[in-house]
């Protein structure tokens, strides 16, 4: 009898507790987490990053658990204005969130302690993952260099996007021996 009233007596407070209790990061006090990040590439996105998040500051910010400083820009492509969030990390970029009708399309991974689930990380080198371009790899743009883009092995949504030198003409794929010194740049993830 003694322990229901005391149950009866706690109930209320609890009960209170929770309304207040709701703004707490619970998933940042898991021990799990206190040691280094869980952020990975998967097929679904990027760490808690899918196409059913909102291009939404607060919402993005909330899926990647407070761990970056966002900043929001706008830039044209294929004559459209297209809006975009940079997570950074410190003063790097560590993520480009790009989206189409209201929902993040594409997430470009720049920081190398975000992996993708094969274990791939950005400064992996070409000849770790790939013999031969033919068949995985094709031509890319990239805003600063030359680079070659090659899908994930099994994936249908993560590329690789590979950067390095290059001394041949323009948008001509370079031969399989220069790129096994090329290094992963971005990791890329299309919805």
């Amino acid at each position: 009898m003694k322990s229901l009233r005391l149950t009866l007596c706690a109930l209320p407070l609890a009960l209170t507790g929770c309304s207040t209790l709701s703004s707490v990061n619970w998933s940042a006090a898991n021990p799990w987490n206190w040691f280094g990040s869980s952020t990975e590439v998967t097929e679904q996105g990027v760490g808690g990053l899918t196409a059913a998040t909102p291009l939404d500051e607060q919402a993005i910010n909330d899926a990647l658990g407070g761990d970056y400083r966002l900043r929001s820009g706008m830039k044209t492509a294929n004559g459209n204005v297209v809006r975009f969030f940079e997570a950074m990390n410190d003063d790097k970029v560590a993520l480009i969130i790009n989206g189409e009708q209201g929902t993040i399309s594409r997430i470009d991974v720049l920081d190398s302690d975000i992996p993708s689930e094969a274990g791939v990380e950005v400064g992996t080198p070409f000849s770790d993952l790939y013999s031969k371009a033919f068949g995985n790899c094709q031509p890319a743009t990239d805003a600063d260099s030359v680079a070659v883009e090659c899908k994930a092995e099994g994936s249908q949504h993560i590329s690789y996007l590979f950067t390095g030198e290059w001394k041949g003409p323009e948008g001509l794929m370079p031969s399989d021996d220069a790129l096994k010194a090329w290094t992963v740049s971005k990791i890329i993830w299309r919805r």
